[in-house]
C-alpha cells in the first residue's frame, strides 16, 4: 500500500505535468489528468488528498472542474490549489468563490509548490483529527445514554442544540464549536449509576433520587483533570448542568452568573431534547409544550436571557431535530 499521500494534477499542457512530476515525484503520488472531464473522474474514483487544478483549459475551465468537485459529495473536502499564469486579482477572487484554497502562479517555484501543498495537506490533517476527536467524544457521550436512551441520539441532538445557543449568546465559531465538542460528555456520569435506578419507569424514591444526583460529580471524576481546553470545559458541563439559575439545583447549589455559561447552555439545551424526546418514564412534549416550559421556568431553572436566545433561534433547533430523529419515536 503507497502511504504517499495522493495528488491529482489536472493540466491540458503535458510540459507543465512534467514539471509538476519532477517538484513532487520523491514526496507524493501523484495522479495526472490532462483535462478537466477526466480529472473529476479521478477525484470521484481516487479521493485524492489535494488537487491541483490548472484554470486555462479547453472544453471545461479550471474553474467549471471546481465548481463540480464542490457540489460532489465525495469530493467537495478534497482542498483544490488553482495553478495559472493569470495574475488578474478578479481571477483569484473568482477561484476561492468557488472553494479553491490557494493559488501558485505559473512558472512555478520548486520551494512554493512544495510548501503550499504541505500546509494544505497539513490542515486536512488537523481537521481530520478534530472530526475524529469529535467522534470519540460523542460515542463516549452515547455509551452513557445508552442506559435510558436506546439509539443514543441524544448526545447529537442536545450538542447541536448547545452550539446554536452559543452562538446566538455571541460565542465565536470556534468557542462554540468547543462548546459542540464538549457537549456529548455532559451525562457520562450516568456510566455510575445502576440501572435499576437509570431506567425505573416510575418515580425515584429519595434514597434512589440521591444516588442518580451524585452522577455530575462522578462525571467529572471520569473526565478527570487535563491541560486540554475541551476536557477542562467537558468537566465544568459534567458538573454544572443541574445547577439551576435559582440555585435550587445540585450538586452545589450555584446561583445565577455563579453557574459557569457552559453549564447553563447544557441545561437548556439537555433540558429540551429530554422534553421533546421518548424516555422509558414519559412520552414525547411537543414543541410547543416544551418551550412553554422553558419560559414558565425562566429565572428560576434557567438563564433568562439564554430562554430568550433559544426561542429565538427555534428554527434552526427544530431542523436539528429533525436531521437527528429518535428511532424508538417511530415506534411509539
Amino acid at each position: 500500500m503507497n502511504a504517499k499521500p495522493k495528488v491529482l494534477i489536472v493540466d491540458d499542457e503535458p510540459t507543465n505535468l512534467q514539471i509538476l512530476n519532477e517538484i513532487l515525484q520523491n514526496d507524493y503520488h501523484l495522479l495526472f489528468a490532462k483535462d478537466g472531464a477526466k480529472g473529476i473522474e479521478l477525484a470521484i474514483s481516487e479521493e485524492p488528498e489535494l488537487v491541483l487544478l490548472d484554470v486555462m483549459m479547453p472544453e471545461m475551465t479550471g474553474h467549471e472542474v471546481c465548481k463540480v468537485l464542490k457540489s460532489n459529495e465525495k469530493t467537495k473536502y478534497i482542498p483544490v490549489i488553482f495553478v495559472t499564469a493569470l495574475t488578474e486579482v478578479g481571477d483569484e477572487e473568482k477561484g476561492f468563490q468557488l472553494g479553491a484554497v490557494d493559488y501558485i502562479i505559473k512558472p512555478v517555484s520548486p520551494p512554493i509548490v512544495k510548501a503550499r501543498i504541505k500546509n494544505q495537506l497539513s490542515l486536512v490533517n488537523v481537521n481530520e483529527v478534530k472530526a475524529t476527536r469529535l467522534q470519540i467524544v460523542q460515542r463516549l457521550g452515547m455509551a452513557s445514554e445508552y442506559k435510558d436512551n436506546e439509539t443514543g441520539m441524544h448526545v447529537i441532538r442536545m450538542s447541536h442544540y448547545s452550539q446554536t445557543l452559543a452562538l446566538a449568546f455571541g460565542y465565536s465559531s470556534e468557542a462554540a464549536e468547543e462548546i459542540l465538542n464538549a457537549a456529548p460528555m455532559h451525562d457520562v456520569g450516568k456510566i455510575g449509576i445502576p440501572d435499576h435506578i437509570i431506567q425505573k419507569p416510575g418515580k425515584l424514591t429519595p434514597e434512589e433520587w440521591e444516588i442518580m444526583k451524585r452522577h455530575p460529580q462522578i462525571g467529572a471524576e471520569i473526565i478527570g483533570d487535563h491541560n486540554s481546553s475541551l476536557l477542562k470545559l467537558a468537566k465544568s458541563i459534567a458538573i454544572t448542568h443541574h445547577e439551576k439559575f435559582d440555585g435550587t439545583g445540585y450538586p452545589f447549589q450555584l446561583k445565577g452568573e455563579g453557574i459557569p455559561l457552559e453549564g447553563r447552555i447544557i441545561a437548556i439545551a439537555d433540558v429540551f431534547d429530554a422534553l421533546t424526546t421518548v424516555r422509558p418514564y414519559k412520552k414525547a412534549w411537543e414543541v410547543d409544550v416544551a418551550i412553554e416550559f422553558l419560559k414558565k421556568e425562566s429565572g428560576t431553572h434557567f438563564d433568562p436571557i439564554l430562554v430568550e436566545k433559544f426561542i429565538s433561534v427555534l428554527p434552526k433547533i427544530l431542523e436539528i431535530k429533525n436531521q437527528w430523529p429518535e428511532e424508538i419515536e417511530s415506534l411509539v
